[in-house]
């Protein structure tokens, strides 16, 4: 009769390391239809084999085998088997305590909880079984002890950003002597550099991971206003992530009150008030004056509007170099003349308001930097461009939306 030989089986999901006395290797007779008194289909299923050899160095793990691995001297990198079956397990433990001061990573060639990316133990006196599944969740965690709040961590990305939001246009005052107020500049928030005495409140970095997707779009500035006496169009948001910022609000136009948004609109000229900014983002647009003609002037990100002066924008060097970002529109004054001047692209400027005719506000700009030592894969509907700067990376999106994801 054929002789099955195990070391250390499950019999009915118990561990057996005896049989009757006998420990060590336990041999089961084939056809066995009772053990210790349970009657019945016997099924014996191999169990996790632990090695004595204590790990100290990167190692390939065998399926059902578990390993004792000291990090004491530095971080160890396990990878799991490389063709699995279903049900295949890896036991790992922490030999030395000291997976928080060394980590051990784990990597694989299949997926790791549904990811393709490695994870990390990073408690002291952890253990934890993965088990595998199948391809599309691959390895999974079946049990672990001493994990605090996960058993499996995974990397973290430090990502500092500029998000500024779409400026507003300018507001329109037909038939008058005076023009419509200027449109607000667009939200801004950055965790990059004082903000001190701005709209903008000084943020915290975001932490973010490897391998999942983050959405990025950049806000168009509000269009021009063509005739009539109207209010002028918002900007559009901006957004990274977990951060959106607000489009600027349009400037005011005869008789017609102004937007509120990142940054206010500029009122109208017949002692209309100026709307307001979005707190942490921008401030209110300035009050129009029937006494002078004049519209208010925008708000921006670095202060309010007033009569016929906009507010003034707030200077990030996020990139390397001093730009002056979400200033506020102005406004042409008496005689009701048009503007003819165009905004620069990406700096979430308000647009000027006008007579017949106001300026449009200028489109946002995103900015973020993180460690060189990951990739950013880009979405085609964006337009960006990355450069170096000592042991970060930069990377700047001027128009579009559409997801990133870090590598």
């Amino acid at each position: 009769m054929a002789l099955t030989k195990l070391t250390q089986s499950l019999i009915d999901g118990t561990l057996v390391t005896s049989v009757n006395g006998n420990t060590g290797a336990v041999t089961i007779e084939a056809g066995v239809t009772s053990v210790n008194g349970n009657t019945g289909d016997v099924t014996v299923t191999a169990g996790i084999d632990l090695q004595s050899t204590v790990k100290t160095a990167n190692f390939t793990a065998v399926a059902n085998e578990g390993y004792l691995v000291n990090t004491t001297s530095s971080e160890i990198t396990i990878t799991l088997p490389s063709s699995p079956s279903f049900g295949d397990e890896v036991l790992i433990i922490d030999y030395a305590g000291t997976f928080a001061t060394n980590n051990a990573i784990i990597t694989s060639s299949n997926n790791i909880q549904g990811l393709s990316i490695d994870f990390k133990l990073e408690s002291n006196n952890l253990s934890t079984i993965l088990v595998y599944s199948d391809a599309t969740k691959g390895w999974l965690v079946k049990s672990a002890g001493n994990e605090g709040s996960t058993a499996l961590g995974r990397d973290l990305i430090t990502v500092d950003f500029l998000v500024v939001a779409g400026g507003a246009s300018g507001g329109t005052c037909v038939g008058g002597t005076a023009s419509g107020g200027g449109g607000g500049g667009g939200g801004l928030r950055t965790s990059y550099g004082s903000t001190s005495g701005g709209g903008a409140t000084a943020e915290s970095a975001l932490t973010l991971f490897p391998a999942t997707n983050y959405t990025v779009t950049v806000g168009a500035g509000g269009s021009a206003i063509s005739g009539g006496n109207a209010v002028g169009n918002n900007g559009s948001d901006s957004v990274f992530a977990t951060i959106t910022s607000v489009g600027g609000g349009g400037g005011g136009g005869n008789s017609v009150a102004p937007n509120t948004g990142g940054s206010g609109g500029g009122g109208q000229e017949s002692d209309g008030a100026g709307a307001a900014g979005t707190s942490g983002q921008g401030f209110q647009g300035g009050d129009g004056s029937e006494a002078g003609n004049f519209g208010g002037g925008g708000g921006g990100a670095g202060s309010a509007g007033s009569n016929a002066t906009p507010g003034s924008g707030l200077s990030v060097s996020i990139t390397g170099s001093a730009v002056t970002y979400a200033a506020g529109g102005g406004t042409m004054g008496t005689g009701g003349s048009n503007p003819t001047s165009t905004q620069a692209a990406n700096t979430g400027n308000g647009g000027i308001g006008g007579g017949s005719a106001s300026q449009d506000g200028s489109s946002g700009i995103i900015v973020i930097v993180y460690s060189n030592a990951y990739t950013v894969s880009v979405g085609a509907g964006l337009t960006s461009s990355t450069t170096t700067s000592g042991n970060n990376k930069i990377t700047t999106f001027t128009a579009g939306t559409d997801s990133i994801s870090f590598s």
